[in-house]
């Protein structure tokens, strides 16, 4: 005997009348972030990327031009020097600024008279404004009267020119970032001080000495942490700009100079603002989709390649 198999299809579950309501609620009740979303990120985004295609002149018709754009900036050296130097800055500064933060941060954990105290001096500079901060570090690095150079007088040490020598200018940048990275020491702390005190108490029971608990049960437990922390260290500091803008600005008396010394500070956001400036709205539009571009790779390969290293609790991403 035949058999036949009868496929029956589930039938298609209506809203009832108030779950309709409430999703008409629902979307009254976000239409502002939606038509916000839509009038200031979605559209800008999209015009951008059309100008970028374009020769965009601001009282006449933009002329299309295609990738002439995208291939002027291959025969820029101006553009190569500034992605070299965001690179420069991506490659030193992030790791730096993420192993600083890490160990202020377990020092900053230790049961000390007075610990809160010392907390809010770490964190305090992290809340200054970055213009009131770069100037003042532009007096701690003066080459003739600046604290820096006068306290490494004191030790024999002849200071270098921080802000006119190329050499020192991008260091002077590092060491001004490690100064202001208390939002980082806070975020770390706090993954600290959840580190579950029952694997600490089993690894000190077993005989680990306080640095073996550190190297295999606090910083493994905080290493989804240290991914965030450096996803968000590139794509800032791909993006850096205020400090280098006002050290160029201050040096030469000029609001529209840029990379002094020597192009040494011309970071990548630099010269895509001065490209801006000047009315280069189309090769501004292509460097910034560029940079878009990076910063997508960039943070796509770090969430692939954190799989080896990085531990989520519950064994799940």
């Amino acid at each position: 005997m035949a058999m036949t198999e009868t496929l029956v299809r589930p039938k298609r579950q209506r809203w009832s009348p108030r779950t309709r309501q409430n999703f008409v609620k629902g979307i009254l009740f976000i239409s502002p972030w939606i038509l916000g979303f839509l009038l200031f990120t979605l559209y800008p985004m999209a015009s951008s990327l059309y100008i970028s295609f374009t020769e965009h002149h601001i009282k006449t018709a933009s002329e299309w031009i295609g990738l002439a754009n995208y291939a002027n900036l291959l025969y820029d050296r101006r553009f190569w020097t500034s992605l070299y130097n965001t690179v420069y800055m991506v490659v030193i500064a992030v790791p730096l600024g993420l192993l600083s933060s890490l160990v202020f941060a377990i020092l900053l954990n230790l049961k000390l008279r007075g610990q809160s105290v010392y907390r809010l001096i770490y964190y305090l500079p992290s809340i200054v404004p970055l213009v009131a901060s770069s100037m003042l570090w532009m007096w701690i690095f003066n080459t003739n009267n600046g604290i820096l150079n006068i306290f490494l007088g004191y030790f024999g040490i002849k200071g270098p020119s921080w802000l006119t020598d190329p050499t020192w200018a991008k260091p002077a940048l590092i060491i001004m970032g490690l100064w202001g990275m208390g939002n980082t020491i806070v975020i770390y702390l706090s993954g600290i001080q959840d580190v579950p005190t029952s694997l600490l108490e089993a690894a000190e029971l077993d005989g680990a000495s306080w640095l073996q608990r550190l190297w295999h049960v606090t910083i493994p437990m905080v290493s989804s942490i240290t991914l965030f922390n450096l996803i968000m260290g590139v794509i800032g500091m791909f993006q850096y700009f205020t400090q280098a803008y006002i050290f160029a600005s201050a040096q030469t008396g000029r609001a529209d100079s840029l990379g002094s010394p020597l192009d040494s500070t011309l970071f990548y956001s630099v010269y895509l603002y001065n490209r801006f400036a000047n009315l280069k709205l189309g090769y501004a539009a292509a460097m910034a989709w560029i940079l878009f571009a990076i910063i997508l790779v960039c943070t796509l390969l770090l969430l692939r390649f954190s799989e080896r290293w990085t531990y989520y609790e519950g064994g799940e991403r």
